[in-house]
């Protein structure tokens, strides 16, 4: 596997496709880190990681509303990828769907949606957009 992030993206859109509640990830200390944006910012339920005696599972439960069970994530999508790494200053982070969406940058003090680097004045590598 070349991109593991590009993995974990792929898995939890095939499982809110499936309508699954849980999907089971591969876990990496990237990876926690996503989780826990996601968490924060109210597009999964929640999460729990297992040891497995290797790297650890991810166990992530997805979460949808009303009464025909729509997904929250409309569209979780790769922006930097290994062959061409996306690179933006704070004045140059992107704002999903007007604000509405978030997108996730990877930054020296850690995993933050763009409006946390923005405040903190820090860029990074925009690793995906959630909407």
């Amino acid at each position: 596997m070349t991109d593991p992030i590009a993995d974990y993206l792929t898995r939890v859109r095939n499982a809110i496709q499936a309508k699954h509640k849980v999907v089971e990830i591969p876990a990496s200390n990237l990876k926690k880190e996503i989780t826990k944006v996601l968490l924060d910012n109210g597009y999964i339920l929640g999460y729990k990681f297992e040891e497995d005696g290797k790297q650890g599972i991810i166990k992530i439960a997805l979460k949808y509303s009303g009464q025909n069970k729509t997904p929250v994530i409309n569209k979780i999508q790769r922006i930097s990828k290994p062959g061409l790494r996306k690179y933006l200053d704070s004045k140059n982070l992107p704002r999903v769907l007007n604000g509405f969406g978030i997108s996730i940058i990877s930054t020296s003090k850690g995993v933050m949606t763009e409006k946390q680097a923005r405040k903190e004045n820090v860029g990074g590598e925009v690793l995906c957009y959630v909407y």
